[in-house]
C-alpha cells in the first residue's frame, strides 16, 4: 500500500508564481507515489484572518480552482476542508491535554508569524496552539510522511515529539512519526527581490491574465545600475528578472546574461521576454482552471467527496484515539 500524506495551505489570499512552482508542482509529482490528502486549512487562516472571516469561503473557493488547475486530481487525491472534518478540531482538544505550555512559546514557526504580522501584542490562544492543530491535521490520518520546505523541518518535529509523547504516555503505537519530504525548490523572490508574498504585494497571481502578468512584470526589481539601454549590465547581482529566467527558460539565461552584461539587453525589453515565458508556462494550468471555473458546483462537489473520503479516516483515529486513553 502506498504511504500517506497529509498536507494543506491557509486561504488567504490568491496563490502566487511561488506557490505554483513550489509547493503545486510538488503536490501534483506526489501523487504517483503517495496516498494524499490536501487540506485547505482554513480553520488555520483564522488565526491571523479572525476579523476578516467572510474572505476565508471566496479564497478557498479560489485556491481549490488554483489546485485544480496546477494538476492535482480529486480521483487520486482527497481535496477536502478542514473545517468540514469536526475530528480535526476533536482530536486538538485531546492532544492539548499533554502539550506543555512552553513547547508552543518556543515554536519558531510561531515566533516568525507574531514577528511578520506584528501581532506582539494581539495573539490569540489560537495562533499560540497553531502547532498542536498542525499535530492534530497530521495525526488524525496517521500520514507517515508530510511534504515541507527545508525552513518548516523543526516545524514538522513540533508533531513528531507530539506524536511521541502520545504513544509513550498511553502506551501505544497508534501514531507513526511523520517523515519530511523535503521540496528542494528555491524560494522564488518576489517582484522587489524579498520573499514573494501576498502581504508584500511583491507576488504575481498565477490566475491572473498575460496583460495583468505583463503590467507587475514591469515593477520587478533589476540592475539599479543600469540606467539606459546600452549600459553594462549586472544580472547576478540581485536582478529579479534574470533569477526568472534562468527559472522558466535556463537553456536561454546565458546568452541573455552575455547581451545584458555587454549593453545590448536592456530591461524593459528583458521584461517583456521574461513576463511571455511566464505567461507561456501557465498557459496549460489556466486553461484547466477555466474548464473548472466554467461549472459553478465543481468545487462544492470535489470538497464534498474530499470530506466523505478524509472523514472515514479521521473517524477511525478518533475511536481508536478514544479507546487508547480511555475515555
Amino acid at each position: 500500500m502506498k504511504k500517506r500524506i497529509l498536507s494543506g495551505m491557509r486561504p488567504t489570499g490568491k496563490l502566487h508564481l511561488g506557490h505554483y512552482m513550489g509547493v503545486l508542482a510538488n503536490y501534483v509529482k506526489l501523487q504517483d507515489e503517495y496516498d494524499c490528502y490536501f487540506m485547505v486549512a482554513d480553520m488555520h487562516a483564522l488565526t491571523t484572518k479572525w476579523n476578516e472571516s467572510g474572505s476565508i469561503h471566496d479564497y478557498r473557493r479560489d485556491m481549490v480552482l488554483d489546485w485544480l488547475g496546477a494538476g492535482l486530481d480529486p480521483q487520486r487525491s482527497a481535496i477536502f476542508c478542514q473545517s468540514d472534518v469536526p475530528e480535526h478540531a476533536y482530536l486538538f482538544t485531546l492532544l492539548a491535554m499533554i502539550t506543555p505550555v512552553s513547547w508552543v512559546e518556543r515554536n519558531p514557526t510561531v515566533k516568525e508569524m507574531i514577528r511578520e504580522m506584528g501581532l506582539k501584542d494581539n495573539v490569540n490562544l489560537g495562533l499560540l496552539s497553531y502547532p498542536v492543530l498542525m499535530a492534530a491535521d497530521i495525526m488524525a490520518y496517521r500520514a507517515e510522511a508530510v511534504p515541507v520546505g527545508k525552513d518548516q523541518v523543526p516545524h514538522l518535529e513540533f508533531t513528531r515529539e507530539l506524536v511521541r509523547t502520545f504513544n509513550h504516555t498511553y502506551s501505544t503505537d497508534l501514531f507513526p512519526e511523520p517523515q519530511p519530504i523535503l521540496n528542494e525548490f528555491q524560494m522564488l523572490p518576489g517582484l522587489d527581490g524579498r520573499k514573494m508574498s501576498k502581504s508584500l504585494g511583491n507576488d504575481i497571481v498565477v490566475s491572473d491574465p498575460p496583460e495583468v502578468t505583463g503590467k507587475r512584470m514591469m515593477t520587478a526589481y533589476t540592475d539599479p545600475l543600469k540606467i539606459r539601454r546600452d549600459d553594462p549590465g549586472h544580472p547576478e547581482a540581485g536582478c529579479v528578472i534574470y533569477q526568472y529566467h534562468k527559472l522558466f527558460q535556463p537553456d536561454t539565461a546565458p546568452e541573455a546574461k552575455t547581451q545584458c552584461e555587454q549593453g545590448c539587453l536592456g530591461c524593459v525589453a528583458h521584461k517583456c521576454s521574461v513576463a511571455a515565458m511566464v505567461s507561456e508556462r501557465l498557459v496549460g494550468f489556466q486553461e484547466r482552471r477555466a474548464a473548472f471555473a466554467a461549472d459553478p458546483q465543481s468545487v462544492d462537489r470535489i470538497l464534498a467527496e474530499g470530506r466523505a473520503k478524509a472523514s472515514v479516516v479521521a473517524a477511525e483515529t478518533v475511536r481508536m484515539v478514544r479507546e487508547v486513553i480511555g475515555i
